[in-house]
């Protein structure tokens, strides 16, 4: 196990970029025969990817504007309805939609604060249980239950 720290941001149970040496090193060599002696994992043969770019074209990307309209007004009224609402002004939509991106945010700008902290590019399911338990929101069901 990692060592303990006193960060509000650092884990104790993920190893990051910071923990000794003494931690276990997920990254062998095993396979670095197979992908041409490049050390890596999820390198295989011929990934070129989204990356540094070189003679080939680059894939396009779509630009993504006003996503929050995804959260259509039958979706609302469904929450609403889940939490006991009988009638709904025509102007909680929007401001629905206002409060959900902001909590969005919030929440995505801690768990990529874990996540760079621990020095990986990927977020786990406990990235967002933690960053949920830092905001006062703990979801159950996932990660270690203790009794």
């Amino acid at each position: 196990m990692a060592k303990r720290t006193n960060h509000p941001l650092i884990r104790s149970d993920v190893p990051h970029a910071s923990s000794s040496s003494s931690a276990p090193n997920r990254h062998s060599t095993a396979g670095a025969s197979m992908s041409g002696g490049k050390r890596g994992i999820g390198i295989g043969v011929g990934g070129k990817g989204l990356g540094k770019g070189g003679k080939t074209a680059k894939r396009h990307r779509k630009i993504l504007r006003d996503n929050i309209q995804g959260v259509t007004k039958g979706d609302i009224r469904r929450l609403a309805r889940r939490g006991g609402v009988k009638r709904i002004s025509g102007m909680i939509y929007d401001e629905t939609r206002t409060q959900l991106r902001r909590h969005l945010e919030m929440l995505l700008k801690d768990i990529c604060l874990v996540v760079e902290s621990c020095g990986r590019k990927t977020v786990c399911v406990t990235d967002v249980v933690f960053a949920l338990n830092r905001m006062g929101r703990t979801i159950y069901g996932f990660g270690e239950g203790t009794r």
